[in-house]
């Protein structure tokens, strides 16, 4: 084991170190002073030997040299450590793919629209929202709450903002007929259920859940519309990008698929599998962990 697993290293690891340094000597690549990708590989691989598929088969046994050496370099080239909770390693069939957490988008986002911050708040029955759309965008919002007004069963909507380099504001308004939207499109959403279910991640957690759906549709807006063409953009993009409905249905993932933008995803990938109870293990993973509700990449040459 510890041989084939030295030669899955030098396959993929050693293989996506060479590219990076030729981006990097090619100046088609620049990381944060902060960012070293030599660290963030050695901390993927460290958690790609415990990574499994819904099997409990290992990650690094069933998935092609490909699809690891791509999902390795996703995540290196967004600037991204998986110890830091900014993204995950995902199993369908053969392929791994590398899945931007919620912090991992924030992360991504004030690198590539250099935001000085991102923030959200949830509204609550009784509080004062005042403000104006100014070419189709809000602008000068004005929100008053008081103290008692914060009761998670009296949530009526949340906003997040994004702070730009000039002092431009950015703010992302939804209500929670949108927020439960979002959230009905995931697996742990029953069928003609309606509102979270007592007890589970989303009703627990109800303002911190909203927050961060509200901040992940209002970064991948700022991802979406940018025109960089850098190397960057293209692994961003290649990641949100739509995949074929029934690679999913045949190719289960090892994980569960959490609170995420769905703006794009559509019904038939909605339930591919009965929702089931959440443990409190499932649910302290689900504050942390915000999987791109999508199919897996096709499979293909790394690079």
């Amino acid at each position: 084991m510890t041989n084939q697993l030295a030669l899955v290293k030098k396959d993929t690891v050693d293989v996506v170190a060479k590219k990076v340094k030729e981006f990097q000597e090619s100046g088609e690549l620049h990381f944060p002073a902060f960012y070293s990708p030599e660290n963030a590989m050695k901390s993927a691989w460290l958690i790609l030997q415990n990574t499994q598929d819904r099997n409990k088969r290992p990650a690094l046994e069933v998935c092609t040299k490909d699809s690891i050496a791509n999902a390795l370099l996703d995540m290196v080239v967004q600037g991204l450590n998986p110890t830091k909770k900014q993204g995950y390693f995902i199993v369908y069939g053969n392929q791994l793919t590398f899945q931007r957490s919620y912090f991992g988008t924030m992360a991504v986002t004030k690198r590539v629209a250099k935001a000085k911050s991102i923030d959200a708040a949830v509204i609550y029955e009784g509080d004062t929202v005042d403000y104006e759309i100014v070419n189709g965008r809000i602008a000068n919002l004005k929100h008053k709450q008081q103290f008692g007004n914060i009761d998670k069963e009296k949530i009526i909507g949340a906003y997040a903002t994004i702070v730009l380099p000039e002092g431009e504001v950015y703010i992302e308004l939804m209500t929670i007929a949108e927020i439960r939207q979002a959230w009905s499109k995931a697996q742990f959403w029953s069928k003609g259920q309606d509102k979270e279910k007592e007890g589970s991640t989303h009703d627990e957690f109800k303002q911190e859940m909203a927050k961060k759906t509200v901040i992940n549709r209002a970064c991948k807006k700022f991802l979406n519309s940018s025109d960089d063409e850098s190397v960057m953009m293209k692994h961003i993009n290649k990641e949100d990008e739509e995949i074929e409905v029934q690679q999913e249905i045949d190719e289960n993932a090892n994980g569960e698929v959490l609170d995420m933008e769905f703006d794009e995803v559509t019904e038939e990938q909605k339930q591919v599998e009965e929702p089931k109870e959440e443990s409190q293990e499932e649910k302290q993973s689900a504050l942390e962990m915000e999987f791109v509700d999508e199919e897996p990449k096709k499979d293909g040459a790394p690079f």
